[in-house]
């Protein structure tokens, strides 16, 4: 199209405007500055822009057969995808998909679940950790059951101690042992990853409703605060509902064996 009073005239290939006279607005980015900014390679770049990754290609203009110009907003887009592979283990269908159907809430999310390790990384720090020798010297724990309980994976020491999640879970252990839940009746380290394995599944069902009803929806600040406030409530809850069904399955355990006695009395 012309412009007003013998302007420049431009062509719109996608949303860049290209001028009459081949020049190319300068934020748009050859396909080699665009590897240098994101730090992935051309070849990468290339099989991500097939794969459709990178969206439909409407926002690239080719000025030739051989010669194309980028968005810089393709920078940030593979940055997101390169942490989501590298980071999150996602494949490219999966990825793809996430973007395709909202690629600000994948954003969001990435953002939300790093902010929430960072606190979790910050509360675990070493100079927050008790020594070995504390932990054994306040519980009187066997240093054979700490260690146990270690390679199971229950307990993640470092060389400075225990982190606060473990000091907690070393004093329910020792509070166990103190009221006869020990070895001489078959209870060990062993009985724990009974817990593990159920609470496993449950955690990731948690986290996945946490982050998909927090991500893009409130700031992250507030979604921090709403994190931090149900820790609490929710060991609380866990705890109740234990003891909730634990006395339904002792009261359905003495009817199953009611019900046995009766049908040998008749047998």
């Amino acid at each position: 199209m012309s412009g007003q009073g013998g302007g420049v005239g431009t062509s719109v290939k996608g949303s860049a405007a290209v001028a009459s006279n081949g020049s190319v607005d300068r934020q748009l980015l050859k396909m080699s500055e665009l590897a240098e900014r994101s730090g992935v390679s051309p070849g990468t770049i290339r099989y991500y822009l097939r794969e459709g990754l990178l969206g439909g290609g409407e926002d690239i203009v080719r000025t030739s057969r051989n010669m194309a110009y980028y968005p810089p907003a393709y920078v940030e887009r593979i940055e997101l995808i390169k942490r989501l592979q590298e980071e999150r283990f996602m494949p490219l269908r999966v990825i793809r998909g996430a973007l395709r159907e909202d690629p600000e809430r994948v954003r969001a999310l990435i953002e939300l679940e790093d902010r929430i390790l960072e606190r979790a990384l910050a509360s675990t720090e070493d100079h927050s950790r008790v020594s070995r020798r504390a932990v054994q010297e306040r519980y009187r724990l066997p240093r054979n059951v700490l260690d146990r309980l270690a390679e199971i994976g229950v307990l993640t020491p470092s060389q400075r101690g225990y982190d606060n999640d473990d000091v907690k879970i070393i004093e329910a252990i020792a509070s166990f042992r103190a009221g006869g839940y020990d070895e001489a009746l078959g209870f060990t380290v062993y009985d724990t990853l009974r817990y593990r394995k159920a609470l496993e599944p449950l955690v990731q069902q948690e986290v996945r409703a946490l982050l998909d009803r927090l991500a893009g929806e409130v700031e992250v600040e507030r979604a921090m605060e709403i994190v931090a406030a149900g820790v609490e409530p929710l060991r609380e809850l866990l705890g109740a509902m234990h003891s909730k069904l634990l006395l339904a399955e002792l009261r359905r355990s003495r009817g199953r064996g009611d019900a046995t006695e009766d049908d040998n009395e008749y047998a």
